[in-house]
């Protein structure tokens, strides 16, 4: 696609974060990053997106001059900069490259592309932003993924699960696990103090988790309310707290999964999981309480999979 050029930046910019790669490409290679920067995700700008992205590409530009810019995340939405459209379902994620909307800006051609929709079977709609570039470096990771069905779990601030069978993606459900914990953590009676990744509890996190899946009619919202008592009569720890609510939620989000009426999970041999480390590693044990096994992705390495599928094909796009 860029024949001109052998560098280009990929940006990753979502609700919570965005995360910019300078990426170095060439036929028939994967990409290789030569360096990244991170800057506030689309809620959280505080002057305008023209501003944020190209203060925090300024040193690249400065080095390169004008690269072409691919971008995915909510920053294509009602929400974002320029808002793109949404597939439908069923589709093959190689289609969302011919989609993709064209500017300039400040001499940068810059791509964003679109999301996927779709209908569940309850008639209720689901979307995505992003998340269909983790499908796409995913399925192009291992040849095997083109073919059967599988479920994919991508776990953030708002956890997908992706039916997809033969290469497309058929339909998939949006869970707001991690905007829940990020509500309830920082801004409810439930916990009064912040800890860090490094200080998580795996022990209470397994409590929590086991909580919401051997409770098929326990109250979820009295069930939340035990990460305060906990505190109070048990002993519990802010630490310990703080892993025991991420169980619970995780727990809720994967007894979902595992009751789903979209897909039969005695019948997957495994679910593939495409987060961060800390995000995998927790939902991994969570379906592993249900005896369902897992392969684990990193979501970088699956984004970047994505752009490189996009440099590879050099499909024509769509200017606005």
């Amino acid at each position: 696609m860029f024949t001109e050029y052998q560098h280009f930046i990929a940006v990753d910019w979502g609700t919570s974060h965005l995360r910019a790669y300078l990426c170095l490409a060439e036929a028939n290679k994967p990409l290789t990053v030569l360096e990244q920067v991170n800057n506030v995700g689309v809620k959280k700008v505080l002057t305008d997106f023209q501003t944020t992205l190209m203060d925090s590409i300024a040193p690249w530009a400065k080095r390169f001059g004008h690269l072409p810019i691919l971008m995915i995340g909510q920053i294509g939405s009602s929400i974002g900069w320029k808002e793109t459209q949404y597939l439908h379902c069923p589709i093959s994620p190689t289609d969302v490259i011919s989609a993709g909307t064209q500017f300039n800006c400040q001499g940068h051609q810059i791509t964003i592309f679109p999301g996927l929709r779709c209908q569940l079977h309850n008639h209720l709609h689901d979307s995505m932003r992003g998340e269909e570039f983790h499908l796409l470096g995913w399925l192009a990771m291992a040849p095997q993924h083109l073919v059967g069905k599988h479920l994919v779990c991508l776990p953030g601030t708002h956890t997908k699960w992706v039916l997809i069978e033969d290469g497309k993606v058929v339909l998939f459900k949006t869970a707001l696990t991690g905007e829940l914990y990020d509500l309830l953590s920082s801004n409810s009676v439930l916990i009064q103090e912040k800890v860090s990744d490094l200080e998580f509890d795996f022990d209470a996190f397994i409590q929590g988790a086991d909580f919401s899946l051997s409770s098929a009619t326990d109250n979820f919202a009295h069930g939340l309310f035990s990460v305060r008592s906990k505190q109070l009569f048990e002993g519990f720890t802010t630490k310990q707290a703080h892993a025991y609510l991420s169980g619970i939620l995780i727990g809720c989000d994967v007894r979902a999964a595992k009751h789903a009426t979209e897909w039969a999970l005695s019948q997957l041999s495994s679910i593939a999981i495409i987060g961060p480390p800390h995000l995998n590693q927790c939902f991994a044990k969570a379906l592993n309480l249900c005896n369902v096994k897992t392969t684990l992705w990193n979501v970088t390495d699956a984004t970047l999979a994505g752009f490189n599928v996009v440099y590879q094909q050099g499909i024509p796009l769509i200017h606005e």
